[in-house]
Formats: C-alpha cells, sequence, structure tokens
C-alpha cells in the first residue's frame, strides 16, 4: 500500500469512528456547551465571549482574558475543564483507532 492509499484509508476509518463515537462526543460538548452558557449568563458575557471562554478552558489553554468571578461560574468552569479533557481524549482515541485501521501487517521473516 502506499503512501496515498494509507492516507486514504486513515481518513475513512477516521470518519467512520467519528460516526460512531458521535453521540458520546456531542453529548461531551454539550456539557461544556451549557455551562459556558450559564457562566455566561451570570457573569454578564456575550455568547461569543461565553464560547471562548468556554472552549478556551475545555482545551486547557486558560489565556486569562475572561475570568469568572462568582462562585457558582468558578464550578461551572471546573466542569468544563474536565469534560474537556474527555473530549481531548476521546478525539485522540479515535485517531489512534483510524491509525489501526491502516495498518498493514508486515511480511514474516523466515
Amino acid at each position: 500500500m502506499d503512501a496515498r492509499q494509507k492516507r486514504r484509508a486513515f481518513f475513512f476509518a477516521l470518519i467512520g469512528h467519528f460516526r460512531v463515537m458521535w453521540p458520546v462526543l456531542s453529548g461531551v460538548l454539550a456539557a461544556m456547551i451549557v455551562p459556558g452558557f450559564l457562566i455566561g449568563r451570570i457573569e454578564d458575557w456575550s455568547i461569543g465571549d461565553s464560547l471562548y471562554f468556554t472552549f478556551v478552558t475545555g482545551f486547557t489553554i486558560g489565556y486569562g482574558d475572561f475570568t469568572p468571578t462568582h462562585l457558582s461560574s468558578r464550578l461551572l468552569a471546573v466542569i468544563i475543564g474536565f469534560a474537556g479533557i474527555v473530549l481531548t481524549g476521546l478525539v485522540a482515541a479515535v485517531g489512534v483507532q483510524a491509525l489501526r485501521a491502516t495498518e498493514v501487517e508486515a511480511p514474516e521473516k523466515k
């Protein structure tokens, strides 16, 4: 199998695995977005700022330009952080499974 065929097989496997994992991935995304909107409401941020904060926090980047000040907002931010870690792990696992699907067994040496 040449590189082009491997790349094509990888992307088809990746799409196939994302189709299988989509219900779980969408649930984790919802577990990030809903608290993010709640934080935005509590902190009186715009929708764009709320989404920005959600994904910066969820992917554990944390620039610090938006910081929740209320205790309830901070607790919701912890939920977003945990959901982001789970999302990152799931995406990595799907990528690994797609790579495994494109593996070609090496011929045995005798």
